[in-house]
């Protein structure tokens, strides 16, 4: 939860949440109305889809789902290689970086295919940008986790739009509550973030996944530059 974070870490899942409102935003442009972080969109676009007869739609939305689930499937499983060796050596943020170090690398992939696109290359690599991106971002939710658990979403803001409006309710009736405030950042930098990336992408096309990616590789060297806390 948002309200057990230090404030590093709190900065640290809101530069990861912008980054995913920013790829989201080149993402919806670019496909047309379909999403590559928030999934809860892609299944309701496919059940629209399916419903009004437009089987590739469906199966354009589903695709992205399933590539958003196979990055969440590999990023678990890489993290959780590495929580034996981070408990032996002091290194608590081991996991946390290996699931980081995947998704940049998963994005600089998509980024490399949309540049081959755009330099005429061939079709073939426009429809590998949007599922990597997918399981790139479905692969950063394995950032914060907990027992194996995700402790904090950060693809998906509504249950934080949820938690901020409770605490801010607390917060009216006369109880001090600034946790409101932090959920409220979260959801404040998703939507910063797919404003940025419409902005770029309208500007510079898949180019702009590049600034994804050095924005993930920022978040990422800032996580190993971190020193473990005992």
């Amino acid at each position: 939860m948002a309200e057990r974070l230090t404030r590093g870490q709190l900065g640290l899942a809101c530069g990861i949440t912008a980054g995913a409102g920013f790829v989201d935003g080149v993402g919806f442009i670019h496909l047309g109305g379909y999403f590559v972080s928030f999934m809860s969109g892609n299944s309701t676009r496919a059940a629209a889809d399916l419903a009004s007869g437009d089987l590739l739609g469906w199966a354009r939305a589903l695709g992205l789902v399933l590539a958003f689930v196979f990055g969440v499937v590999l990023a678990s499983v890489v993290s959780h290689r590495g929580e034996g060796a981070a408990a032996r050596d002091g290194t608590a943020v081991q996991p946390q970086l290996r699931a980081m170090w995947l998704a940049a690398a998963v994005l600089t992939l998509a980024a490399v295919c949309g540049s081959l696109f755009r330099l005429g290359h061939g079709e073939g690599w426009w429809f590998a940008v949007a599922p990597l991106i997918a399981a790139a971002m479905g692969a950063v939710n394995a950032t914060f986790t907990r027992g194996g658990e995700v402790s904090v979403g950060l693809t998906y803001m509504t249950g934080a739009l949820v938690k901020a409006a409770q605490h801010f309710a607390a917060l009216l009736q006369g109880r001090p509550n600034t946790v409101w405030l932090r959920y409220a950042a979260l959801w404040s930098s998703i939507a910063a973030g797919s404003a940025a990336g419409a902005v770029c992408y309208l500007a510079w096309d898949l180019w702009a996944v590049w600034i994804a990616v050095l924005g993930l590789l920022a978040c990422a060297a800032a996580v190993g530059l971190r020193r473990p806390q005992s």
